[in-house]
C-alpha cells in the first residue's frame, strides 16, 4: 500500500465550461467508476490519487472547478493558488465549449499561470461526436494545442474509456516529474472543502447582487 505521508503532492486545476464532463473525467481517474449522477460544480471539489511515476509516489490533487461563474467567484483565488498544470476540458458535441477555451486561458493568465506551467487540452465525450461539426472543432482544436505547447486528447469518461482517461493524467504526471513543476509550492488542502449547497449559493448570490435603492 502506497503510504500518502511519503508522497508529493501536485495542484492540477480542470477548467472548462459547465456541463464539459470535468467532475466525470477525474471520479473516473480517482476511483475507476463514471459516476450514477453527477449535480453541477458548486465553487470547487477535488479528488486525489497516488500514482507511481518512475519509481516516485505523486498525489495528484484534482481540483474540479465550476463551470458557471456564479458559482466560481468566490472560490477562484484559491484554485489558482500554487498550481503546478492546467487541464483544459471541452465537449466535443458543443462547439461553444470550444470557442469559450481562450477565457479560461486569458483568467489562467490573468492570474499568473504563464506558459511555464504543463497544460493539457481535452475533448470530451468522444462516444456521442456523430456530426461533422465535431470533426471541424477537431482540426480546430489540434491548432489551438499546438500553438499553446499543449498535449491533446480525444476521450470519453464513460464506458470502457478507462485507459484513455488514465493515459491524459499519466501522462502529464511523468512530464511534472521531467520537468520538476512540482516543485513550486505545494497546495496546504487536507480532506474535503464543505461547499454550500446549490440553493444556498444561489440565494447568496442573489443577496450579493440584490439593489437597495
Amino acid at each position: 500500500m502506497m503510504e500518502f505521508s511519503s508522497c508529493r503532492t501536485v495542484k492540477v486545476i480542470v477548467l472548462g465550461d459547465s456541463g464539459v464532463g470535468k467532475t466525470c473525467l477525474t471520479y473516473r481517474f480517482c476511483s475507476g467508476n463514471f459516476p450514477s449522477k453527477t449535480e453541477a460544480t458548486i465553487g470547487v471539489d477535488f479528488r486525489e490519487r497516488v500514482v507511481d511515476v518512475e519509481g516516485e509516489k505523486l498525489k495528484l490533487q484534482l481540483w474540479d472547478t465550476a463551470g458557471q461563474e456564479r458559482f466560481r467567484k468566490s472560490m477562484v483565488q484559491h484554485y489558482y493558488r500554487d498550481v503546478h498544470a492546467i487541464i483544459f476540458v471541452y465537449d466535443v458535441t458543443n462547439t461553444a465549449t470550444f470557442r469559450n477555451l481562450p477565457v479560461w486561458m486569458e483568467e489562467c493568465r490573468q492570474h499568473s499561470l504563464g506558459h511555464d506551467v504543463p497544460r493539457v487540452l481535452v475533448g470530451n465525450k468522444v462516444d456521442l461526436a456523430t456530426s461533422s461539426g465535431s470533426f471541424m472543432t477537431l482540426e480546430q482544436a489540434r491548432h489551438l494545442a499546438d500553438v499553446h505547447g499543449m498535449s491533446f486528447y480525444l476521450c470519453s469518461a464513460k464506458g470502457d474509456s478507462k485507459p484513455q482517461v488514465d493515459a491524459i493524467f499519466m501522462s502529464l504526471a511523468h512530464r511534472l516529474k521531467r520537468q520538476g513543476g512540482w516543485r513550486r509550492k505545494a497546495p496546504s488542502v487536507a480532506g474535503s472543502f464543505k461547499l454550500p449547497t446549490k440553493a444556498k449559493a444561489e440565494r447568496d448570490a442573489k443577496e450579493k447582487w440584490a439593489c437597495s435603492c
